[in-house]
């Protein structure tokens, strides 16, 4: 009977099967085990044997305790030494001698290989976002932008932009910074601003949803795919589907990677006692669990990383669905760090804006940790409602597979991340304007300030689609400061003695003209340093020419003025007649209205060339008529006045050259429409 004992135990070791039931663990064996041991002689190797088999029968693989492998080495080795010819006693000692050796390397992790697989995971979980954000925003970017340009009084609307936005460039840290960036240039007025904030935090918990999808095992082929589809892609459309696509699927293998990384965490006492600080059982315990978020996701600058990571601890097990709860309200905090950042040096309505960002979300986590116990047992009934199981309480292996509690879990935090900042915008929504006064008073303004382009934040070169369009509302402000210097010139046109105070205006907008074209110039040369679609590239060099153009405009008009002042100078002695300042207001006007249109054209991104050729040749031909007239009275015996004649020659001079210039912006609309029609991205 003895010997059959041993060959079964000998057996189960071969097969790694637990044997009998083991116990719960080390502690409740212990004493029994201490009782025997003591009641053995030291000379008793049967005893020693027979407890070997009882201790052996108290292992169970499924725990991460090997202490009854060892006690039963110690006590076969004790057999042995004491009746060195006893059967079956070595090959026992060899078989759980190297059963326990494979389950201490299977519960011993290797922590470089876990570091590898969590960092190398983490940075494909980057990447994968960069590539999936860069691949719609080149495929939907210019509905995008319509979009942003779109915003309006409808608070709404605002939402539903950023909502959109978010979900395509898959960062509120991108469209917070691009919002930032219209208020401080003046594009987007405080409370647009805000309503368009608050859809950008509802946007950003797409990605929490594209985590939830069950088809991590399928990142490797997707990628092999879409990396195909890249490569061989023969428009540029089709490319930067595959490169969303792509990037999807990396999105996927390294959340895979990062929680294949996580897995043996939980089995490690050192690694399960730190993460039993991270308690959300208290109230102290969450505020601890969403300072932790929001600290990790200023140090990241991604709050997709900083959930990425979350989930693949959740998953596994290592945290509670609790813990991962408050870290996730946590890490709405710790991402408008980036909004704040971007508004330093910007002018007080941008300041403002991301403040905005801030106070709202601090004061939703506020008031949701006050409630955090029920908000996670609605969640919970949601969760369990979808599923069957809440993920409250929920342990790994508790009557569940490993999958399924993965699932169970990742879908109740996701869920938190949705409700909590759709039911934050919706408390928050009525009072937008009311937000914004407080705003305003909060911090007030620093005297008069002009808009102006933002430094370039490297967040901008993600997405260059969005900074694109902030350039062209600066251009947008060329065209508009060169209409107020045309009219403010009609009007000293007119007068009899010019007006200091207009004359002045004119000559200050001209110097801010050179250097909002050197603002555009620094801005979209930074923007255009990474990879961009052949569109954006293409709009890129349209800024830059049209911002050279609407520069050359103002330069003229100034010109025209000054050739005004020449003449009408108290020394001058060559004062225009009144039929020649009915002629130069004529012409003017015409000036006037072809500048305006071809704006029209360049604001609405419509065709004009065919309109302006027809416009410009007739300026042209008023141009030769008015000056061939003032060379024949020029000419005129008794008539000639060396400074008259070139003053008024140089003032019709500028104008040609104001409607070549103007020509010169209709081109390059059009250029840029042919060329975006010719099936690029976008």
């Amino acid at each position: 009977m003895q010997r059959l004992l041993a060959l079964v135990a000998l057996a189960a070791v071969l097969l790694g099967a637990p044997g009998a039931t083991a116990s719960d663990g080390a502690a409740e064996w212990r004493a029994s085990y201490d009782q025997q041991r003591a009641a053995i002689g030291d000379q008793d190797g049967r005893g020693h044997y027979d407890l070997a088999l009882w201790l052996l029968d108290r292992h169970d693989d499924s725990l991460h305790d090997a202490s009854a492998l060892q006690a039963t080495i110690a006590e076969l080795e004790s057999a042995i030494e004491t009746e060195p010819g006893m059967p079956h006693a070595k090959s026992l000692l060899e078989a759980v001698t190297v059963r326990r050796d494979a389950h201490v390397k299977k519960v011993e992790p290797d922590y470089w290989a876990m570091a590898f697989a969590v960092i190398g995971g983490l940075g494909i979980f980057l990447l994968g976002m960069k590539n999936l954000s860069e691949g719609m925003q080149a495929v939907a970017g210019h509905r995008m932008r319509r979009m942003i340009s779109a915003v309006t009084e409808n608070r709404v609307l605002g939402v539903g932009t950023g909502t959109f936005v978010t979900m395509l460039v898959q960062s509120s840290s991108i469209t917070t910074v691009i919002v930032v960036g219209f208020v401080n240039s003046g594009l987007m007025m405080l409370h647009q601003a805000i309503a368009v904030v608050m859809g950008a935090n509802i946007g950003t918990t797409i990605t929490g949803w594209i985590l939830v999808l069950k088809i991590g095992k399928y990142g490797l082929p997707i990628i092999g795919v879409a990396a195909i589809a890249y490569l061989f892609a023969r428009t540029d459309r089709w490319r930067y589907i595959a490169m969303a696509i792509l990037g999807l699927g990396m999105v996927f293998f390294g959340l895979e990677l990062m929680k294949n990384g996580f897995k043996p965490v939980r089995y490690v006492p050192e690694f399960r006692d730190a993460f039993l600080w991270f308690d959300a059982g208290t109230y102290f315990g969450v505020l601890k669990c969403a300072a932790v978020g929001c600290i990790l996701t200023f140090l990241v600058q991604s709050s997709s990383a900083t959930l990425g990571i979350t989930m693949g601890l959740a998953s596994q097990g290592v945290i509670p669905f609790e813990t991962a709860a408050a870290l996730v309200l946590g890490e709405n905090v710790g991402t408008t760090i980036t909004a704040w950042l971007a508004s330093l040096g910007a002018t007080t309505n941008a300041k403002r804006a991301a403040y905005a960002h801030v106070l709202f979300n601090l004061i939703g986590v506020f008031w949701i940790t006050a409630i955090f116990s029920w908000y996670v047992q609605l969640v919970g009934a949601v969760v369990a409602y979808a599923e069957g199981i809440s993920p409250l309480g929920l342990t790994m292996g508790a009557g569940i597979g490993s999958d399924a509690y993965a699932s169970i879990v990742t879908e109740g935090i996701a869920i938190t991340h949705t409700g909590f900042n759709v039911v934050n915008v919706l408390l928050f929504l009525p009072f937008v304007r009311i937000f914004a006064r407080f705003l305003e008073r909060m911090v007030p303004s620093q005297g008069e300030e002009t808009g102006h382009l933002t430094p370039i934040d490297a967040r901008l070169i993600d997405s260059p689609m969005l900074g694109i369009e902030q350039a062209r509302g600066e251009v947008l402000k060329m065209a508009a400061t060169v209409k107020t210097m045309q009219e403010c010139t009609r009007r000293v046109l007119e007068q009899t003695r010019p007006d200091d105070t207009l004359v002045k205006e004119v000559f200050e907008r001209e110097r801010s003209m050179d250097n909002v074209q050197l603002e555009v110039i620094d801005f979209v040369t930074n923007l255009m340093t990474g990879e961009v679609p052949h569109a954006v590239a293409d709009e890129a060099r349209q800024m830059l020419r049209l911002a050279d153009e609407y520069e050359s405009i103002s330069d003229y008009v100034s010109a025209v003025l000054k050739g005004h002042l020449k003449l009408e100078s108290p020394q001058g002695d060559g004062r225009l007649t009144a039929e020649e300042g009915s002629d130069l207001l004529r012409l003017h006007d015409a000036v006037d209205r072809f500048v305006s249109d071809v704006s029209a054209g360049v604001r609405d991104n419509r065709e004009t060339l065919d309109q302006a050729r027809v416009d410009g040749e007739e300026i042209t031909r008023l141009f030769k008529e008015l000056r061939e007239a003032h060379l024949l009275k020029a000419t005129s015996p008794g008539r000639g006045n060396a400074e008259h004649t070139m003053a008024y020659g140089s003032m019709l001079n500028a104008y040609r050259k104001i409607k070549d210039h103007a020509m010169n912006i209709a081109e390059a609309v059009s250029t840029n429409r042919h060329s975006a029609h010719g099936g690029t991205a976008g």
